[in-house]
């Protein structure tokens, strides 16, 4: 089969799970097989010079997050009439959406496929603002017009049919990674912890994720409030602004996360809900640490017998969880091991590299 030419429809390209996804995926793809390119909707891209740097042609629509724009959606119309991709790949709900309605303006209904991605299981929609949830409502009606929906995780693929997703094909491609990029590495350990003025002995646990209802951040605080002889790194976007707990330091947005999770003892995600395949938990086994994980999404999956799942907001289990990899030092570095063994032969940027092509070759091959 000739090479396939592939566009990449993303809410944003800023700092998130999915964003880091579609890099992961498009800086990886084989240019022998796919031609990739990538459109944001939103003006603020903060991955976009990165992107460009790889060889990716990027391009912005301009558009403001909450603010829906015609203009917006005729110039992705043009983009498509132009490119006339193979595949289309849309990345969250407000990219699903718009990718929908653009592909309709361009005229290319019937010759181009249009792939919706779903990257979220159980959200709590009202801890958001009413487009969001008008914005879902519609994808879920609208769902069986796509030639496919592809969610990262099998607990938003179920959570996704609850909440009225029909679509004629359903499927899962777990995220992919790079794991040269997280990996074990003492000296980079060493230098965070000598910035931050811990100590080499120092129980230092940490969370990467933005303050969000979604995270449950006063989870975490509760817990460091029971917790002695233990500090927390807290990193992502207005974590500077959590309140005061005894051990919790916090740094805001980073750019060096895997030099960061380099320095921790254990990993730590408290959310609440709405996780579908996390990132950061992915990220944290490929350094080769311990995660102890809220039972979300498919935290659970990834993580198998290689740290601790406890229950949402049970901040007593996450008490007990931290205390006891706080005594178990040598077999941290065992459990740790174990967990990179796990994600790097489970969850590379190979197999999900190859999930994607196989999808949109079936479908190019047989013209669902």
């Amino acid at each position: 089969m000739d090479k396939l030419n592939i566009l990449h429809v993303i809410t944003g390209l800023g700092i998130g799970g999915a964003e880091a996804a579609l890099e992961n995926l498009v800086t990886y793809t084989d240019e022998a097989r796919q031609r990739a390119k990538v459109v944001s909707l939103l003006a603020r891209n903060d991955d976009i010079q990165r992107l460009r740097a790889a060889g990716i042609d990027v391009r912005t629509l301009g558009m403001r997050r909450g603010v829906p724009s015609f203009r917006g959606l005729i110039r992705l119309a043009r983009i498509i009439r132009k490119e006339q991709p193979d595949i289309i790949q849309s990345w969250m709900y407000h990219a699903d959406l718009s990718t929908l309605l653009a592909l309709i303006l361009s005229g290319r209904w019937k010759k181009t496929h249009l792939f919706w991605g779903v990257r979220c299981s159980d959200m709590d929609f009202s801890r958001y603002g009413p487009l969001l949830r008008l914005v879902v409502r519609l994808c879920a009606w609208l769902s069986w017009m796509p030639t496919g929906v592809i969610a990262n995780s099998e607990a938003g693929l179920a959570w996704h049919r609850q909440i009225g997703y029909r679509p004629k094909m359903f499927t899962v491609v777990d995220n992919g990674f790079d794991f040269h990029k997280f990996a074990p590495d003492g000296a980079g350990r060493l230098k965070v912890r000598e910035e931050l003025g811990v100590g080499e002995d120092d129980f230092l646990i940490g969370m990467v994720a933005r303050v969000d209802p979604m995270k449950d951040y006063p989870m975490l605080v509760s817990a460091l409030r029971r917790l002695d002889g233990v500090r927390c790194l807290v990193i992502g976007k207005n974590t500077e602004s959590l309140p005061d707990a005894p051990g919790l330091i916090k740094l805001g947005e980073r750019s060096d996360i895997p030099s960061v999770l380099n320095a921790l003892d254990v990993f730590v995600l408290t959310s609440a809900f709405g996780e579908g395949f996390s990132n950061s938990i992915a990220e944290a086994m490929a350094t080769g640490l311990p995660v102890v994980a809220t039972d979300v999404g498919d935290a659970r999956r990834m993580i198998a017998d290689c740290g601790a799942v406890i229950p949402p907001g049970d901040v007593t289990a996450l008490v007990e969880a931290v205390r006891r990899f706080k005594r178990m030092r040598s077999k941290r570095k065992q459990l740790g091991a174990k967990s990179r063994k796990r994600i790097v032969s489970e969850f590379n940027v190979e197999r999900m590299a190859e999930g994607f092509d196989t999808i949109y070759r079936e479908v190019v091959r047989v013209g669902v």
